[in-house]
Order: C-alpha cells, then structure tokens, then sequence
C-alpha cells in the first residue's frame, strides 16, 4: 500500500486585487473590467517556484531537525529559475536532507506537478525509496494588461509519499500523452503564447483529460459516482463542471479551484487543489485529481482514518488566510520585472557569487546550520574552528546545528531608505533564538512600522541577491513575522 503520509501548501501572503489591476490598464485594456473581481496570489520580490516549493515542503515535514527518513526528491516546476542546474539540490540543501537522497526535477508541462507526484509514489511502490517527497512551485510571468495576468497566481504543494501512515492511499493512476499545444514559451521567451480558448477547451480538455481520468478509475475499481472531490485546475470558468458531467462524476464532487482568493498556479495548482481537499477531506472520502497539459495525468486516492492527527500547520486553508490585500499595480509590475526603472547608484555592484565558498559552506548558506560546541553548549552561527565562548576557545569542537525551525525574535533593526531595496525601506537587524544563537538578517514580509523589539519571527527561504549579468540567483535566509506566534501568551520578548 503507498499513498500520501502528510502534505501542506504555501500561497504568499500578498494578494493583488484584481479590481486595481483592470482598472489601472482600463485606458488601454477595457475588456478587463469583467475580470476585476477577487483577488489572485502575488510572490513578494525575493520569492520564486523555488523559495515557494521550500516553504511548502516545510510545512509538510515540520520543525524537526532530522530529515535522514527522506530517500528521495522531486521538484516540479514549469518556472524554475535554473534550466541547467539542479533545482532540486537547491531545495534539498535548504532542506537540509541527506546528500544521499536521489532528487530530480521534473517540468515541460502544466501536469507534471502531478507527473511529479505519480514518480514519487512508483518509486515508493517499485521499492526504490521508503519515504519521498514530492514538492511542486510555480511563479508564472504575464504581459502587462493581459488576461494572463488576473487569472494567473503564484503558490506551492508538497507531499510525503510513504508506504505506512497513510493520510490517502493511491487508487489508480492515469496518463495520457499527445502533443497538443495549448501554450508554448521557448527556450528564450519571456511569456508564454495562447492559442484560441475554444479550440483549448472543446478540443483539447474536452477530449484528452477522459482517458486518463477514466484509466485512473478503472485501475481504482472505482465508479466515477463514487468520486467525493473532483479537483481540475482550470481559467476557463465552469471547466471542470463540464468535465464532470462528461465523466459522469457528481456535480456536488467538484471543487471550488480557489480562482477568486488565489488565481490558478500552473504546474502546481493540480497539487495546491488535491492539498486543499485533503485540508478539508474526512476518511472515507475518495479524491480524483487530474490536470491537463500536452494531455492529463489523473491520481484517485482514499482518505485514510488517520487524516485526523496528520494536518499540517497551515496547509491551503491557513496559507489563504493569512493575506494581505496589495492594491498598488506598480508594485506588482516591479516585483515581476515588467518595469525599467533607475535603482540607483547603490545598486551599481557586481553580485558575482563565489561558488566555490557556496559549496563549502553550503549547509551554513542554504540551509542555514551553524555549530553547537560539544565541551561548553554554546550555540553560534556561522561555524567556526574556534568557539565564540568566553574563556573557553575550545577548537573542532561544533557539531552542526540547525536555526531555520528555531523559534526567534527580533533584538535590533533597521528601516534604511538609504540602500537600495526592492521594497523600501529595506529591514535588516539582529535575530535572538531560542536555544541560544544569535544572527544579523534581513527582515522580509514587513512595510514601514510593522518591526519592533521584541517582535516574534519565523525564518523563511528567500531570494537574496540575482546577478543579472551572468543569470545566477542567490538564495539565503530571512527573518519574517510569525504572526501565530503574537498571540501566544509566552512570547519571546517576555522570556
């Protein structure tokens, strides 16, 4: 038996109201109007397909260090930042998982979040790993004043795919494959291309997602009307309603695809919507998901008894509701490199990055581990040789050890208007941890007036730095507010 063991999602906190968006372009794009209802997820600067998988897969395995358990990785994305470096290693790294740990990523198409996750659980069942993870991410770029542009939205899904402790245990799979193109983005594109909705809709889905849908139930032994939740990523409003009646699966099974809060994540929506079911499933539920591109992928699996004590920390219901509504188009247009704008003296500097001391150090870096000295217990970042304890400069003494799941505040800060940021003002200060520890960082997710002593903090997987000339991203780690922390009645400041 193999299935899913535990799952959880990631949807930035900033949410784009689409209203301030078609009415900006209303000048120029009129048409938009009609879609200025809702609001769809935006990825702040410093976010990617990347730091969004990450965040995700964190939310599945939780505050714990060790991790040795995951035999296997794979990362999906259509919008990966890399196209000749392994994505996955990077996820790995900020994970911290064993370097023994097969990874791979997987992208080309808006299924393959779900071919992904169909990988993970053969491999599992093939015997080849006892345990993975399946983490899928997507930023997609749109022109300006394009429909793309409202319906798209940024997010991620991961899972843990197991063959014991089972939250849902795989049924069937399906897969269809035919070379029909619905969008293209080549190898040097910055947008994808459309074809006619139309000709999507009524020759494409209409007809290439049946057969695999169908496959998967038939390998289940199931009936389509034993489906309890139909999840089909769609833009096409009532898309997956007319699947559903096509496949004769109960109109009451189809699930809400989160268009109006969230917008639709490309390769990972088919994952965000099966992580949304499971966040509201009970056992016994059966769950069909499927997603379309180049033909469909299909997974149906059964909710276990044990879906009770496995949710996640946040999940897609608490990802939604912690949101902050951005109503400011420009900053959209920014953060998404859709505007040539004068950064400033202070950003003319080379972000060349030295990647032999990337390598070396890449625990410390990516996955933010530094050194707890065996003789004296103090705790310090980064590792050294030589420990930072006060009359006790004992030498090889660190094992590694692991902030990003410690609990932290903030002891000092900075709002600097003067350097340059891509959010000013640019927050950065000293973060205390608990267990000892103390790092200077810089502090994302806030505006003007939200950082104070005292302030609880979580830390959260970034973009840094991006070398623009050579076309590398740096990633490093920040501090962000842990407003579930706020209220709890023992807060670090007080202790």
């Amino acid at each position: 038996m193999v299935g899913i063991a535990a799952w959880g999602a990631y949807v930035p906190r900033l949410r784009l109201s689409r209203k301030a968006a078609a009415s900006a372009n209303a000048w120029i794009a009129p048409n938009l109007m009609g879609k200025g209802k809702g609001e769809r997820s935006m990825a702040n600067w410093d976010e990617d397909a990347l730091t969004m998988a990450v965040e995700a897969a964190r939310d599945v395995l939780g505050p714990g260090d060790d991790r040795s358990h995951i035999e296997g990785l794979w990362f999906a994305s259509s919008t990966a930042p890399f196209s000749d470096r392994l994505n996955a290693g990077i996820v790995s790294a900020a994970l911290t998982l064993d370097r023994a740990a097969a990874s791979a990523d997987v992208s080309g198409s808006q299924r393959c979040g779900l071919t992904a996750l169909a990988q993970g659980l053969n491999a599992v069942k093939a015997g080849a790993v006892s345990c993975g993870l399946v983490t899928a991410g997507e930023h997609r770029r749109a022109r300006a004043a394009s429909t793309q542009e409202l319906d798209f939205g940024d997010g991620a899904a991961a899972f843990l795919v197991a063959e014991k402790d089972l939250v849902a245990e795989l049924l069937g799979h399906g897969s269809y494959t035919a070379d029909f193109v619905d969008h293209f983005r080549g190898a040097d594109a910055e947008f994808d291309y459309h074809w006619e909705e139309r000709w999507i809709r009524d020759e494409g889905i209409v007809k290439l997602v049946p057969p695999a849908v169908e496959a998967a139930l038939n390998q289940a032994g199931l009936s389509p009307d034993q489906v309890t939740h139909f999840c089909f990523p769609s833009t096409f409003g009532g898309m997956a309603v007319t699947l559903a009646r096509r496949l004769a699966i109960p109109a009451s099974a189809v699930r809400d695809n989160l268009a109006s809060v969230m917008g639709e994540a490309g390769a990972a929506h088919g994952p965000v919507m099966l992580a949304h079911a499971l966040d509201e499933a009970r056992p016994g539920d059966v769950i069909l998901v499927a997603q379309f591109g180049q033909g469909a992928e299909a997974l149906v699996f059964k909710v276990t008894d044990r879906i009770d004590q496995a949710r996640p920390a946040r999940g897609v219901v608490g990802s939604l509701a912690d949101r902050k509504e951005e109503t400011n188009y420009l900053k959209f247009l920014f953060f998404n490199g859709l505007v040539e704008w004068d950064r400033g003296m202070r950003a003319e500097k080379d972000n060349k990055t030295a990647l032999t001391t990337l390598y070396r150090n890449e625990d410390q870096i990516l996955g933010l581990v530094g050194g707890k000295c065996r003789e004296t217990g103090v705790v310090q970042y980064p590792r050294t040789r030589i420990s930072v304890a006060p009359n006790a400069f004992a030498v090889d003494t660190q094992d590694p050890y692991p902030f990003a799941e410690r609990k932290a505040s903030v002891t000092t800060y900075s709002a600097d208007f003067l350097t340059y940021s891509m959010s000013p003002p640019n927050h950065y200060g000293t973060i205390d941890f608990e267990g000892g520890g103390r790092i200077f960082m810089d502090i994302t997710d806030v505006e003007q007036g939200d950082v104070d002593t005292g302030l609880p903090v979580k830390m959260v997987f970034r973009l840094k730095e991006t070398d623009e000339k050579r076309g590398f991203r740096r990633y490093y780690w920040k501090a962000a507010p842990d407003r579930a922390a706020r209220t709890q009645p023992a807060a670090l400041a007080a202790e």
